[in-house]
């Protein structure tokens, strides 16, 4: 049998103890070794009247038994003075129980001001003010156990008691978000709805009833949420009871815990047909239909997140869906949105340096505990190169800076902006550092009912020439309804993954501190790294950005397909469908057909889908091979690498015995690498070919195509080019030198 539950040292305040429930409470928790602190104010059901008789004989009672209690005879509307009393007597204060009440009964219709504020003052008010009070203590020990009182009539109403309901679901509301904040600090807050006899309710019940709903049938319930094993948090319990007969008084009390549910409801909006109060009519058994229902427990439950918002929007757009074109400020609206399209943005420019490029990779999930990944974190690297999705860093500008307020006609609120889905393209891979031109246009507006869509194009340019191109779609809640498209040609599709299993799976955990380091990037929403702001937009903490896992998902791609080499990635299109926590592992299943990449991202831990509807596209290895030669001939390399292996044709197995190495050359032009090539003095006699080495080259030499040709010409010393930077090399650094008799014997070339 398990060991009975005991408060020993525990300093336990409880308002409204001098009789009923609060007696009860003060009793249990003095017999099992509590120290109590009896407050009440000593007034009658309605609060009228004051003195110290009621708090002192329970205070006496429990001492009588052998316990340890104070009185307090202060209003809980003074909950400072309640809490210091506990600290006077006790020098700490663990749980706090909730109880003082009073009742002010009048229908609606006969509420005074006076009855209507002191149910608020003393049930609602008191409650925060004596919970304020202890808050920080509990805080700084690490520990604290709060019980809050509802009642039936707050959860279900009852005729006369508005102000006594209004002020009991309050509480209720209370104690939800103390649940949440305390939760860190080893707080929690839970509340019961009790059915008992006591000095409010013996007006409003049957003798025998009152008898029957003894107060100590609800204390076990209450010791029970307020003690330290107990792990329940924000829940609400109802002391209830059940009876065979009025006229036998065998009661049966049960406890129940209640939960919300809300039904899987009704898309009373179909194709053709405008949405009308006859929609929710003819609709409305399906409404109120709680087969399947679902157990929302919090606000993430309650509040329709992006996912919820954008499956809901998708399934629309797929069943058909009208507009109401019922009013004038629909067609006004329609009007001001299509004003806004065509929009451009003032330009903007992003400037950045390795140092830039390196913190996104990190951000991202890259790690030098992958040799692959250390292109991405070191600048030295042989072949440095910027992740591709680092272009999206480079055009989010357009939407962080609150550009979209100031388009004409487009009146929003910032604060119901949503990422719905991502397109980028890259036209060439990112330069190691540069600064970038980006140009924003409103592409399109579409009208999903419940929002709209807003569909941003951003180009990217270095000078003149044009390096990426980004498609921000984002989901404003609550603009629409105004009669515009659903569809656009404009906005890049998402594209179902195949139904099958996938040809890849990658996971990788993320770091608890993954949002705090992306967000270095430039996305400062406090969102993603205070608590508070998390919490106030309902979430348990702050989660990850959306485009972090789009980066790491990316890169998942990228290295499962690609072997790292960003000059195969072409595109990526994501929906972003669901939040994630730091330090959850992110599970990419990937599927490939042909040169597009389709995939999916999960939580690993929970199995939901994070980003949906994925695909990226990648240049096929014969395509970068066409694209490096194309490069590569306007190269004066190209001119030597073909020299030497032509006469490589007359030498080349006497310098496979001398050497007997493969040597890979990467030739930059204006920082990027513009051709490939490979002399394999290795294998049969000898070769050279345009592109990577067939196998592993034994040293890969990086260097730009003036400096190679430098150095061809004797004008530049190979060892000075590599202590001074202009010449990388990696792998066996001291074969280069046996270069130098290859490079010499054509140094008049």
């Amino acid at each position: 049998m398990a060991s009975p539950l005991r408060f020993d040292g525990r300093v336990v305040l409880v308002t409204g103890a001098g009789g009923g429930l609060g007696r009860a409470y003060a009793l249990a928790f003095a017999e099992r070794g509590a120290l109590v602190v009896v407050n009440d104010l000593g007034g009658d059901y309605k609060g009228v009247g004051k003195g110290s008789s009621a708090a002192d004989r329970v205070v006496e009672e429990i001492r009588r038994r052998g316990g340890k209690a104070v009185a307090s005879y202060d209003s809980v509307e003074e909950g400072e003075k309640l809490v210091k009393t506990a600290l006077d007597a006790f020098g700490r204060i663990d749980v706090v129980v909730n109880n003082a009440g009073i009742l002010r009964d009048r229908s609606f219709s006969r509420i005074s001001d006076e009855d209507w504020d002191i149910i608020q003052r003393v049930h609602l008010r008191g409650s925060f003010q004596v919970t304020r009070a202890a808050w920080d203590h509990m805080k700084k020990q690490k520990y604290g156990r709060i019980l809050m009182t509802s009642s039936a009539s707050g959860i279900y109403g009852n005729f006369g008691q508005a102000n006594y309901s209004a002020a009991k679901m309050g509480i209720l509301g209370l104690c939800n978000t103390l649940a949440i904040e305390g939760r860190k600090s080893n707080i929690h807050c839970n509340t019961i709805a009790p059915n008992a006899g006591s000095r409010m309710t013996q007006t409003v019940m049957p003798e025998d009833l009152v008898e029957a709903l003894k107060p100590d049938y609800v204390a076990p319930l209450v010791l029970w949420l307020c003690h330290e094993s107990c792990q329940e948090n924000g829940g609400l319990f109802e002391k209830g009871f059940s009876h065979p007969s009025w006229r036998r008084l065998d009661w049966k009390m049960p406890l129940n815990k209640l939960r919300w549910e809300r039904t899987l409801g009704a898309i009373v909006r179909q194709r053709n047909q405008l949405m009308t109060p006859e929609a929710v009519r003819d609709n409305w058994e399906k409404i109120c239909d709680f087969t399947n229902a679902t157990k929302t427990q919090t606000i993430q439950d309650h509040h329709e997140s992006t996912s919820g918002i954008i499956q809901v929007l998708h399934m629309v757009d797929s069943e058909g869906v009208s507009q109401n074109h019922t009013s004038h400020a629909a067609s006004t609206a329609t009007s001001g949105f299509a004003g806004a399209i065509g929009y451009k943005l003032p330009s903007f420019s992003s400037s950045y340096t390795e140092l830039e490029s390196i913190m996104y990779a990190l951000g991202v999930g890259a790690s030098v505990k992958n040799p692959q990944d250390l292109k991405f974190v070191y600048e030295g690297s042989a072949d440095f190169s910027c992740l591709p999705t680092f272009a999206v860093i480079l055009a989010q500008k357009s939407l962080m800076g609150g550009g979209l307020a100031e388009v004409p006609g487009l009146s929003i609120n910032l604060a119901k902006v949503l990422h719905g889905e991502q397109y980028l393209e890259l036209y060439k891979p990112l330069p190691r550092s540069g600064e970038l031109k980006c140009e924003t246009v409103i592409a399109d507006i579409l009208d999903k009912g419940s929002g709209i869509v807003i569909v941003m194009d951003v180009n990217t340019y270095s000078g003149k020439e044009l390096i990426c191109y980004n498609q921000f779609s984002v989901f404003v809640v609550g603009s629409g309804g105004f009669g515009g498209k659903r569809t656009s040609e404009k906005l890049k599709a998402a594209v179902a993954v195949p139904r099958r299993p996938p040809d890849a799976v990658v996971r990788d955990m993320t770091s608890l501190n993954q949002a705090a380091l992306y967000r270095l990037s430039g996305d400062w929403n406090p969102l993603h790294i205070d608590p508070s702001f998390a919490s106030i937009a309902g979430f348990e903490k702050p989660i990850l950005h959306g485009l972090c896992t789009f980066g790491f998902s990316a890169r998942h791609v990228l290295q499962q397909f690609a072997d790292n080499d960003v000059s195969r990635f072409k595109a990526i299109k994501v929906r972003f469908a669901k939040p994630v926590y730091p330090g959850q592992t992110l599970q990419t299943e990937m599927w490939k057909e042909g040169n597009r990449i389709h995939f999916q991202t999960k939580v690993q831990e929970t199995g939901d889908i994070v980003i949906s509807n994925a695909y990226v596209d990648l240049v096929s290895t014969s395509g970068v091979s066409a694209q490096t030669l194309s490069e590569g001939g306007g190269l004066q390399s190209a001119l030597v690498f073909g020299e030497i292996g032509r006469r490589l044709k007359d030498v080349g197995h006497e310098l496979v015995k001398k050497v007997n190495a493969v040597f890979e050359w990467h030739i930059t032009k204006g920082g990027n690498i513009a051709a490939k090539w490979t002399i394999d003095l290795k294998n049969g006699s000898g070769d050279v070919y345009q592109g990577p080495a067939k196998g592993s080259a034994d040293t890969t030499i990086i260097i730009s195509d003036e400096d190679f040709m430098e150095v061809v010409l004797g004008k530049l010393d190979p060892q000075k080019a590599f202590f001074s930077g202009k010449l990388k090399a990696r792998g066996n650094i001291m074969l280069s030198q046996k270069l130098q008799m290859i490079l010499k014997d054509y140094a008049k070339l």
